[in-house]
């Protein structure tokens, strides 16, 4: 298990592919989970796709076929009922229930996609997920959680405007993306008051997106809160090893000479 997230957090970032990836950091989760089906149902999702969207030249046209394939055929859609429920940012529990979070359904659209070579990327809007199909300069955007409905201009720049800022989208880098779906499951844990899981979830993430300094930051909070002072101070430091920014490096050299001594 250690050894699948080590490799992955030494791969280059492009060649990271997101749904085994994600497939990869579920697995702690379901010990003893022979993979192979679910190996099998991805491969599935593909050659059906390949068949639906044998024509399909346009980003409009590819996008519909992902929505036949993976809404229509396999009947994966958002949990908008039970949305805090952790299996939603599980990609192995995802694939069994097919119903997921934002980003987790992003993962396979994105990834499905991107199997029979079509442009495809994640993008991070504030406070959701969105799906980008096609070349940089005129993308179809759609919605994987509402079961892939195109997100128009006037949509698109309602999501953008946030607090009265209009801020702009962008793709995620693909460790940013499975970051993202492991904070959704850390976030949810703390507040269910289960800190010794966070941790475990935070620690997932410094070891396969090292370069990200804010999961060092949470991962050495919780250590801190289970009286783990010696990790907390190697977390501390190793943020210090990756960061140039000199506010968290202040931020981060004030909270390592708040630690107690041994």
């Amino acid at each position: 298990m250690h050894e699948d997230l080590n490799r992955l957090g030494l791969v280059e970032e492009g060649e990271i592919v997101l749904d085994e990836a994600a497939l990869s950091l579920a697995l702690p989760d379901h010990p003893g989970t022979d993979l192979a089906p679910y190996h099998d149902l991805l491969d599935a999702m593909e050659t059906r796709l390949d068949l639906v969207g044998v024509e399909a030249e346009t980003p409009a046209e590819r996008a519909e076929a992902l929505a036949a394939v993976l809404v229509g055929e396999f009947g994966f859609a958002g949990d908008a009922e039970t949305y805090d429920d952790p299996a939603n940012a599980d990609l192995i529990s995802v694939l069994d229930r097919r119903r997921g979070l934002p980003v987790s359904l992003s993962i396979l659209w994105v990834a499905t996609a991107r199997r029979l070579g079509w442009s495809a990327e994640v993008l991070d809007v504030p406070g959701h997920v969105l799906v980008a199909i096609g070349t940089e300069a005129a993308p179809v955007i759609v919605d994987p959680f509402t079961g892939g409905v195109r997100v128009g201009p006037e949509r698109l720049a309602a999501l953008l405007q946030t607090g009265g800022e209009v801020v702009h989208v962008a793709a995620m880098p693909n460790r940013a993306v499975l970051v993202r779906l492991l904070q959704n499951q850390a976030s949810r844990a703390e507040l269910a008051g289960k800190g010794r899981r966070a941790l475990e979830l935070y620690i997932r993430m410094t070891t396969m997106a090292p370069a990200y300094p804010h999961a060092w930051w949470e991962r050495a909070r919780l250590e801190i809160v289970d009286q783990q002072i010696a990790a907390a101070r190697a977390s501390l430091s190793a943020m210090l090893e990756i960061t140039r920014d000199p506010d968290l490096r202040r931020r981060v050299t004030n909270a390592l000479d708040a630690l107690p001594t041994d």
